[in-house]
């Protein structure tokens, strides 16, 4: 490993700040939570790589990011991504190093990449770079979740549990996270990053690259339930959907058309039921 590889920066870094209040004002140390370029290149057996995205993340299970990302997208089904690594090309500048992977499918993508994955996303927005609206609408089709659902008490408690899981977000205060959880609430993985729709990237990708099926009884995410969320859910086959924030109108149209369960403002007072 290079030094200048060596010393990239983790999912965190310092910051010395200005902390001002109406009587005081000193200049602690603080931690930001890191935001980085993250492009993925994609190849198959007698195809060079191409990149097919472009994306600000948190750096850490940049993996699993990709791998996720692919399947949502309705690229790849998760038995297809046969690997992933860091790229190694020699001309990549220090900025590039670890902030490109390549994944290696077993056969060809579900569907040309083309232009409509060639442009770049941010870490607020799971949909930038579509070519129109009826792609942006459209969501890759699953299996609908046959096993059994979270009870609404179970809904009411996973946020807490969520929140008991989010290291990056208690040094940072500055990114969400997504867990998935089975019908009793047990979190099976939990992941955070800067972008929402990342860390439900993560979450599928964790379950991609170790073989296990990204379905499962709910999704639970940090923010609001966006289109973008319910998109991704729709496409890994979860039955359910837990936010802490809002729905949009339209989230709540795909989780109905699409048999996700939905749930919006889930704390434990209380939570609301929209599909």
């Amino acid at each position: 490993m290079s030094p200048d590889r060596a010393r990239r920066p983790g999912p965190t870094v310092r910051a010395r700040v200005h902390e001002i209040t109406p009587s005081s004002e000193r200049r602690p140390e603080d931690r930001l939570a890191t935001e980085e370029p993250l492009e993925v290149r994609l190849t198959w057996p007698g195809a060079p790589a191409r990149r097919v995205w472009v994306t600000m993340r948190t750096p850490g299970h940049d993996f699993e990011l990709a791998a996720g990302w692919l399947v949502h997208e309705g690229l790849a089904p998760p038995a297809a991504v046969h690997g992933v690594a860091y790229c190694t090309d020699e001309d990549l500048t220090a900025e590039q190093e670890l902030n490109v992977v390549t994944v290696t499918l077993s056969g060809p993508p579900l569907r040309d990449p083309g232009h409509r994955h060639g442009g770049s996303g941010s870490s607020a927005c799971g949909v930038c770079g579509k070519d129109s609206i009826a792609e942006a609408l459209s969501a890759p089709a699953s299996s609908a979740w046959s096993g059994e659902l979270p009870s609404d008490a179970v809904v009411r408690g996973l946020p807490s549990l969520l929140r008991s899981q989010q290291p990056l977000f208690e040094r940072t205060g500055g990114v969400h996270a997504a867990g998935l959880a089975t019908a009793d609430g047990t979190l099976l993985v939990v992941r955070e990053d800067v972008g929402r729709h990342n860390a439900v990237d993560k979450v599928t990708g964790s379950r991609v690259l170790t073989g296990a099926s990204p379905a499962e009884a709910c999704l639970v995410v940090s923010g609001r339930a966006g289109f973008e969320l319910v998109q991704k859910a729709v496409a890994a086959g979860i039955g359910s959907l837990v936010a802490v924030g809002a729905p949009t109108s339209l989230s709540v149209r795909l989780a109905a058309d699409a048999g996700l369960v939905l749930y919006g403002f889930a704390s434990p007072e209380r939570c609301v039921r929209y599909t």
